[in-house]
Parts: structure tokens; sequence; C-alpha cells
């Protein structure tokens, strides 16, 4: 897997995991993640790796769109994607948490079955589309002055608003141990605050916002905080 990378393509500073050479022998064996410090799906993944205890199988790789060593591992060429041991290439963020939880004996963060695995699976869902509109906000945002479209804007931070007024009046669902769904949430609402410090989401939902306050201060949610790339 290691021989299909670019050699500019830099490891990322967190995981420790992802320092190794990549064209050492242990490196080829473990799976590797395209992964970027500012994306949000990214650091879903590398969360729920972190949380499931992967770190140290995972080579994290990273990468940006314009990349053109990402284009083999994803022709859609985004990010996150996931090259497993044997080869087998994911793209979709869902899916590659899916992979990911598969691949652990430790309490799953995709319940297996009942009312939990259903809510996990919708506060996914809901935390994604929040994604999406972030991140077609920024990019909205840095298209020339005359090409930026406000109304395109407004529209991607209502939905933005109204999934995270859902997730306020339903706060309750998010406790207990993590899930895919409350560490997509979190990755969420810290991916809003990092770009869109202007959007005041946390005055509009002071009940979120104090449960993302504690939910922060775990181990994979620390190692995997955004940043600007360097």
């Amino acid at each position: 897997m290691a021989t299909a990378r670019k050699k500019t393509a830099k490891p990322a500073r967190r995981p420790a995991a992802g320092k190794r050479a990549a064209g050492s022998k242990s490196a080829r064996k473990r799976m590797v993640l395209r992964w970027g410090p500012t994306s949000p799906f990214a650091r879903k993944c590398l969360a729920v790796a972190i949380k499931a205890g992967l770190e140290k199988d995972i080579e994290v790789v990273q990468t940006n769109a314009a990349d053109p060593g990402l284009l083999p591992d994803n022709p859609l060429g985004k990010i996150p994607a996931l090259v497993g041991r044997d080869g087998l290439k994911l793209d979709d963020s869902p899916l590659i948490c899916e992979y990911l939880d598969s691949l652990h004996k430790r309490t799953k963060l995709i319940p297996r079955a009942g009312k939990r695995r259903w809510a996990a699976l919708q506060q996914q869902a809901l935390a994604d589309g929040i994604m999406d509109a972030a991140v077609a906000c920024v990019a909205e945002r840095n298209r020339p002055p005359g090409e930026q479209s406000q109304a395109f804007m407004a529209k991607q931070k209502g939905k933005m608003e109204r999934a995270i007024a859902a997730l306020d009046a339903d706060v309750k669902a998010l406790g207990g141990a993590p899930t895919v769904g409350s560490i997509a949430v979190a990755c969420a609402l810290d991916y809003c605050t990092f770009r869109h410090p202007d959007f005041a989401w946390r005055s509009k939902a002071s009940r979120l916002a104090k449960w993302l306050d504690g939910f922060a201060k775990q181990p994979f949610m620390k190692a995997t905080e955004p940043r600007l790339p360097t």
C-alpha cells in the first residue's frame, strides 16, 4: 500500500503512529488513513480509530485534495480515504468508521442493535450534514468576492442551525459511552467553531455546548483537535 503514495505526502503529527517511514516493512503491514488536519470527516475517522485502540495499526498520512497521490486511493479526490492491510479501499467516512469498528474487541462505537444503534447513526447523519454545510460555506467564502453567493451561504447556515437545534433538543441522547454518533457531533461542532467563529451556535444551543465542553476533554478528542496545516 505504501508504494501507492507520493513522496510528497507528509505523515500527520497526530497520532505518533503516523511518524514511521512510509517505505518501512512495518508501515506496509498497517492500514493507511489519508487525513487532513482541518477535515472534520477525517477527524471523525481518526478519533474512532484512537477510541477503538487501533492507532498503532494505522499509518496516518497528511494529504490534501490537490495531492495526485490521493486519486489511486479515492478516485473522487476526497479525504478521508482508508486502505486496509489487504488493499481494501474505503472512501466514505461513515463506511470507514464502520469498518474500523469491526476490527476491535472493545465496546462497539456503532451499537449492534436496538434504539441506541439507530440513535447513534442518526446523530452521525445530522453531524455529517452539519459538516457538509460548514465545508460548503468555507469553499464558497474562498471564491473571488464577485462570485460568492450570500444566498447559498445563508442556506447552508440554515441547515447547520436546524441540525444543531435538533441535537440540542435531544442532548440527553448523546450521553453515556461514546458512539460514532457522539464523536461525529463533537467533530462537527468543533469544526463550526474552528472555521466559522462568527457562527454563534453556542448561544442558541447552551445544553449542547455544555455537553461538548465535557466530551471534548476525552483523549481521542484532544489528540485530534483541528489545526491549520503547517
